[in-house]
């Protein structure tokens, strides 16, 4: 019998959609790897740019880790009108 293009199409996205499941299934556990990595980084004396650069979050996510775990983080500084 032969397979209709449908069938292959519908296969590839059941396949697709597993994929993405299995992803989101797994981020958070890698994100929090990371978070508690970088904090360990800091508290030993690891440069804070570097730090977040290596992370791969934005600078607002990474000071936000930093503050959560108690680590002191000056204020956000306003922009200049």
């Amino acid at each position: 019998m032969t397979e209709i293009p449908e069938e292959t199409q519908a296969r590839a996205l059941r396949a697709l959609a597993e994929a993405a499941q299995t992803r989101d299934a797994e981020v958070p556990r890698l994100q929090n790897a990371v978070r508690d990595a970088a904090i360990e980084a800091i508290r030993v004396g690891a440069p804070r740019i570097r730090t977040q650069k290596l992370s791969g979050v934005s600078p607002t996510l990474f000071y936000a880790w930093l503050a959560e775990a108690g680590v002191p983080v000056r204020a956000k500084r306003r922009a200049s009108d």
